[in-house]
């Protein structure tokens, strides 16, 4: 199975074991990811304002790479994710913007044809769940997380908005749970798993972003997790430098690669 896919920029810098792991988690269960040619940053944030086209471009151009390419588009990073979802659903859903985004992609010699939002748009824990199925998965553990009580943490990028996202209920997600359970481990259920770590105001805000992280880990904590997981690199960051639980936080795809077998780094 071949699919499109999308890094981003904080895969090549300081998530790189995000990107690593994913990568070679996806030789092992038969799927190819396919690093689209000459990528751009999708700009971190989705600008909600509609006369705002610049900052979507290098998204729109990702997914008509992908539409050329006739695969689904892969990201890992949830701000990456969430960026190219939405653009993509103001592809389908808004006439006046695509019109425009399509008129500025016209300019390009490689642009083929106009796009309207044709890519299926798919992070890579929906390429587990969807594609690859968690039943293939548990037949490739080599190194079953007997024991460990892991908790997911979803933040919000993922999940909202949730109509344009449609990756789990947004108040009562359980793909990352069925995930866990899919490696051996026990998942654990908490509070603030589907809420906002405040990574986003953490240079403007520290005090509301310590005071946000250190509630989301506390509450993992206090259920009793040995450690979260995330698919988010600013959570990431803001978790470990603010929360002041000593909560161990890892990447998904780390402890994927753990239980198919994989050396750690």
């Amino acid at each position: 199975m071949k699919v499109s896919y999308f890094p981003g920029c904080t895969l090549r810098t300081k998530a790189k074991e995000l990107d690593y792991y994913a990568r070679k988690c996806a030789e092992i269960l038969g799927a190819e990811l396919c690093e689209i040619e000459n990528w751009q940053c999708c700009g971190g944030v989705f600008v909600s304002a509609k006369d705002e086209i610049a900052t979507k471009l290098s998204s729109v151009r990702a997914l008509v790479a992908a539409r050329d390419a006739k695969q689904p588009l892969v990201t890992v990073c949830s701000a990456c994710h969430n960026v190219i979802k939405q653009t993509n659903y103001a592809m389908q859903s808004d006439e006046d913007f695509a019109a425009k985004v399509n008129t500025y992609l016209a300019q390009d010699k490689d642009f083929k044809e106009p796009y309207n939002g044709e890519t299926e748009v798919c992070h890579y824990l929906e390429l587990l769940r969807d594609k690859i199925g968690f039943d293939k998965i548990k037949e490739a553990v080599k190194n079953p997380l007997k024991g460990k009580k892991i908790a997911a943490y979803y933040g919000c990028m993922l999940l909202r908005p949730g109509k344009v996202m449609a990756f789990d209920d947004p108040e009562n997600p359980t793909l990352m749970e069925e995930f866990i359970k899919a490696l051996g481990a026990e998942p654990v259920i908490y509070p603030m798993r589907n809420e906002c770590c405040g990574g986003y105001i953490t240079l403007e805000d520290t005090a509301q972003a310590q005071k946000r992280s250190g509630a989301v880990a506390s509450s993992a904590k206090d259920m009793g997790a040995d450690f979260m997981i995330t698919a988010c690199p600013l959570c990431m960051y803001n978790i470990k430098k603010h929360s002041g639980t000593g909560l161990e936080i890892k990447y998904f795809t780390e402890v994927l690669a753990e239980a198919l077998g994989i050396e750690i780094n």
